[in-house]
């Protein structure tokens, strides 16, 4: 007869995960959430995806999990009034959705539902939670500096996407968290063109020959725009057919006051109207299609988590400009990107100027091909459960304390 497996050797179960966003519209947290659900998804884990949402809204793409939305209101005009409301709309939708459904993981990726989090577990609603810090923000309001300093200070165990921030938060705030990279599908994001390149290229304008320098994120002072713009007019000079797009922009906070001074130096320059184009949010299904119809991508950034539209360019072929600063410098090299000095234009424009003359499609994913296989969603995932069961021994030794001991994995 067949010896019973001991309890050793038993399969462990499935976790039921919830994932919770603060926002459905395509934003490198959101894009991130919705990887690793799907992934977490993939590998046999029960997952439920949540974001505030307006009624009949919904996530920007599709998804295999289940999804529960926070219904909110009209956005208010005040940023900390929309703060307030979604985070009262979560705790609302959490409470009465924890009444009849049990979750072994509560896992916040943003302030808006960490601070939900932290108020239902300061109610006993909930016991623990976990949190993924992707980057902080210098908020000069105290209102949102406090939000965002109880998000993470109330998690029982503390993630980022980079080296950088793990750094970060035990140098400047004397908490250890667990370092956990983003993924890239390099199965979507690929050298292979399809008919929705030329389809995309004929909505913007795009002309074949045209040197497209391509920025993901919108017109953000963290994003360093304006010296963006600064550095694409230098570049004009010696490309004058260039065309610079800058795609997406779908954010929460306010960037009114940076945005207008980045229209007042575009108006003031001598660019020709077609020379700048703002996108703004495109369909997920565009996406791997602009990255093809681009022929560098601008990542001068002051400030990132991760970078993940880095590794999306590469996969799709593209030559990548970007700070010579981490996280960037984490895992990239001068073999796969044109390094610039983001607090200078002169940098950042040569920069632009050797991506334009490096090697790009099957080459440059060649040599990007390491990277690629090293940041797999899969692998994300499995890191996430390895961290979750952790989490959930350690709250089993804690015989019901509410703060569970933050420790650093090797």
């Amino acid at each position: 007869m067949r010896p019973e497996r001991s309890e050793a050797t038993q399969p462990m179960k499935p976790l039921r995960i919830a994932l919770l966003t603060h926002s459905i519209n395509p934003r490198g947290g959101v894009v991130h959430t919705l990887e690793l659900g799907q992934a977490l998804h993939a590998a046999g884990h029960e997952v439920t995806l949540l974001a505030p949402a307006r009624p009949g809204e919904r996530f920007f793409r599709d998804t295999p999990c289940e999804v529960s939305l926070v219904p909110v209101g009209p956005t208010p005009v005040s940023v900390v009034d929309m703060v307030a409301q979604r985070i009262a709309a979560y705790v609302a939708h959490l409470t009465t959705l924890l009444a009849h459904r049990k979750f072994d993981i509560l896992h916040a990726q943003d302030s808006i539902s960490g601070n939900a989090l932290a108020l239902l577990k300061q109610r006993g609603v909930i016991p623990h939670f976990v949190r993924t810090v992707h980057h902080l923000d210098d908020f000069s309001d105290p209102q949102l500096a406090r939000w965002q300093r109880i998000a993470w200070k109330e998690a029982d165990s503390l993630l980022c996407v980079s080296r950088l921030w793990c750094d970060a938060m035990a140098a400047e705030h004397g908490v250890l968290a667990h370092q956990v990279g983003n993924g890239v599908d390099a199965m979507r994001f690929s050298v292979e063109a399809s008919p929705a390149d030329i389809a995309l290229r004929n909505r913007l304008g795009l002309r074949d020959g045209d040197a497209v320098v391509l920025s993901i994120g919108g017109v953000e002072s963290r994003k360093n725009s304006l010296r963006l713009l600064q550095a694409f007019i230098q570049l004009r000079e010696r490309a004058p057919t260039a065309r610079l797009v800058i795609a997406g922009g779908a954010s929460l906070l306010d960037h009114d006051s940076y945005q207008r001074d980045f229209r007042d130096a575009l108006a003031a320059s001598a660019l020709p109207p077609d020379a700048m184009l703002l996108t703004g949010p495109l369909a997920d299904a565009d996406i791997p299609a602009l990255f093809r119809s681009a022929s560098v991508l601008a990542m001068p950034s002051l400030r990132e988590g991760f970078g993940l539209v880095v590794l999306e360019a590469l996969a799709c072929g593209v030559p990548v400009v970007a700070s010579r600063i981490a996280p960037f410098t984490e895992h990239l090299d001068d073999s796969l990107c044109q390094w610039a000095d983001p607090q200078l234009v002169d940098s950042i424009a040569k920069a632009l100027q050797a991506a334009l003359a490096a090697p790009r499609g099957e080459a440059l994913r060649r040599r990007a091909v390491g990277l690629l296989d090293r940041y797999a969603w899969s692998s994300s995932a499995q890191r996430h459960v390895e961290i979750y069961r952790g989490h959930l021994e350690r709250a089993a030794t804690m015989n019901g304390e509410a703060r569970v001991p933050q420790e650093v994995q090797a």
